[in-house]
């Protein structure tokens, strides 16, 4: 008998409630949007629900807009992977601002693979609103 399929469906995705990495509870989606307003300790990023995929993994990766590290090489992209621990199985992939916010702007691009397919993907654009900036009274009315 042919196995099963897996059903992957993106859930939410945007700023969610801070994460406690610890806890068994993911977070809580706050605003569904692709853009993120930098600042200190944001969270932001997707969750998705696979079915009928136990045992077999995932992975990540974020690639982030040529971050550099405490020597001035850009970070290479966070990536890794997670064995699927259930048939109804619930992953939170996102990511959160540290200081300083301006070298953390731009695009920050998230993907989650099994079986070497790209089952979901999502985009944020991080920016730093500036005083005066016309394009961020459209940008927070959702225009």
């Amino acid at each position: 008998m042919a196995k099963a399929k897996p059903q992957v469906k993106l859930h939410s995705y945007g700023i969610y409630n801070k994460w406690d990495s610890d806890a068994k509870a993911l977070p809580q989606v706050s605003r569904f949007t692709t853009q993120v307003e930098a600042q200190i300790d944001v969270e932001f990023g997707l969750i998705i629900k696979i079915k009928k995929a136990k045992g077999q993994k995932v992975r990540y990766c974020i690639y982030h807009p040529n971050i550099p590290d405490e020597d001035g090489e850009v970070m290479a992209p966070f990536d890794g992977e997670e064995y699927i621990r259930s048939n109804d199985w619930d992953f939170y992939l996102g990511d959160t601002i540290w200081a300083p916010i301006s070298n953390k702007l731009g695009t920050w691009r998230m993907t989650i693979e099994l079986a070497g397919e790209i089952i979901a993907e999502k985009s944020f654009e991080l920016y730093q609103e500036s005083p005066g900036d016309p394009a961020q009274f459209f940008r927070k009315r959702g225009m």
